[in-house]
């Protein structure tokens, strides 16, 4: 996967705001992302594991969520099921055939609130330009087709309702609805195939704008980069659009896909990273191999919910979020094996969620295959320290931290993947 961070662009003659990352962000550790949109009604993507030539991987690609991509390439998977399923009925069209239950939204974000999430990441536009929101920018929403509801405006209410923080993908550099571009086949042709043109530009940042207005997102969250053509000084560029943001949101937070130098979290996509990084950055999954719900992915290929509270206690070790994704059935109904590995995180963080929320990494963060972490309010001090080790495993601590007193969380005779043991000075 690309590391967005580098991506900078050549301009460097734009003055930008300040771009932080927030204290509510940092302190939070774990939100839930939902992709769910026209692709959600296919619900298809290739699960095989064989490694497929770069000359075939977007023809096999195994993220549902580009299903609108891949159905246009001639000969693909995609397009010979979508031709045996719907016969000459364009993707675009499937968005007539999506209806969904009175209380999925607010289903969505209480199984979220279950899992331990503090934040909530809706996409309002995906790569192939359908709008979740009620937006004066196009005809192509699920406002004026299909469900014929403000998704947005829904989960807004209710992630706020639910006390959570609210972030919004976004697509900034991709939008297939408007453009007449070939299908996508390599990494290069991913920011060929775009269009850099103003028009283009002014039309996403008015959709930004709707959005900022509507529902004052926590945390803009773009994906893959920005139309070169607002990247200036222009009244609808990017340096304009983050004063605008940061004037209406204050406390808000970008990350790092615009493709310009200002950037807020670092994210990385299906990666791990090998030992602490020096700047807040954030780890986006899905719990299988799409973000966009596959009816074809078994449980093999999920992560189990003990799986899961090892990778969320690796990731805020090494100084990041767990950005974990759901991705949702047309209907809006959660497949249980999502379900059950949120769940089970849910329930191991209201025992030690005190070594996750609100802490920062203690030391290297990671000795000896053993993970530490110390309330954010510590400062660096050695006062309180959490040590997160898997169980049964040995506690051997740094010589800095052998005087300290022990302490166990949780009940020890539970089956935990990891356990916690508080030291104190």
């Amino acid at each position: 996967m690309l590391n967005f961070d580098e991506r900078t662009g050549s301009r460097t003659d734009v003055d930008y705001p300040p771009t932080p990352v927030p204290h509510w962000y940092r302190d939070a550790k774990v939100g839930i992302m939902i992709h769910w949109g026209i692709y959600s009604i296919p619900a298809w993507a290739v699960t095989s594991d064989e490694r497929f030539s770069a000359e075939e991987e977007y023809a096999f690609h195994r993220y549902a969520e580009w299903y609108g991509n891949t159905v246009r390439i001639p000969g693909s998977p995609t397009a010979l099921l979508h031709r045996a399923r719907y016969g000459q009925r364009s993707y675009e069209d499937l968005l007539d055939l999506w209806t969904i239950n009175d209380d999925a939204v607010s289903d969505m974000i209480d199984l979220a609130v279950a899992a331990g999430a503090q934040y909530v990441v809706p996409t309002t536009k995906h790569h192939d330009g359908l709008c979740l929101w009620d937006t004066q920018t196009t005809q192509f929403s699920t406002v004026h087709r299909g469900p014929h509801r403000d998704l947005i405006a829904e989960f807004a209410q209710a992630t706020r309702c639910a006390g959570l923080r609210l972030g919004l993908y976004f697509s900034g550099a991709l939008d297939w609805h408007v453009s007449d571009f070939g299908p996508i086949t390599s990494d290069e042709e991913l920011f060929q195939f775009r269009r850099n043109d103003a028009e283009f530009a002014q039309y996403a940042t008015a959709q930004i704008r709707e959005l900022i207005n509507q529902y004052s997102p926590d945390y803009l969250w773009n994906d893959i980069d920005w139309p070169d053509g607002g990247k200036g000084e222009e009244p609808y560029g990017l340096a304009q659009l983050f004063t605008y943001y940061l004037s209406h949101v204050p406390h808000g937070l970008i990350n790092d896909r615009w493709g310009v130098p200002a950037q807020g979290v670092l994210t990385r996509e299906y990666r791990d990273v090998d030992a602490m990084m020096e700047r807040p950055w954030e780890a986006v999954r899905g719990l299988g191999r799409s973000f966009g719900y596959n009816a074809d992915e078994d449980v093999s290929l999920s992560l189990s919910g003990p799986d899961l509270v090892r990778y969320l206690v690796d990731v805020v070790a090494k100084n990041g979020n767990l950005l974990i994704n759901i991705g949702p059935r047309a209907d809006g109904t959660i497949p249980e094996v999502q379900r059950n590995s949120l769940e089970y995180m849910g329930r191991w963080l209201k025992i030690y969620g005190e070594a996750i929320y609100d802490t920062r990494p203690w030391g290297p963060g990671v000795i000896e295959g053993r993970y530490y972490t110390q309330p954010a309010s510590a400062n660096g001090s050695n006062d309180v320290v959490y040590l997160l080790h898997e169980t049964g495993q040995d506690i051997v601590l740094p010589e800095q931290l052998r005087n300290h007193k022990i302490t166990r969380l949780g009940d020890p005779s539970e089956n935990w993947p990891i356990t916690v043991a508080k030291l104190e000075k």
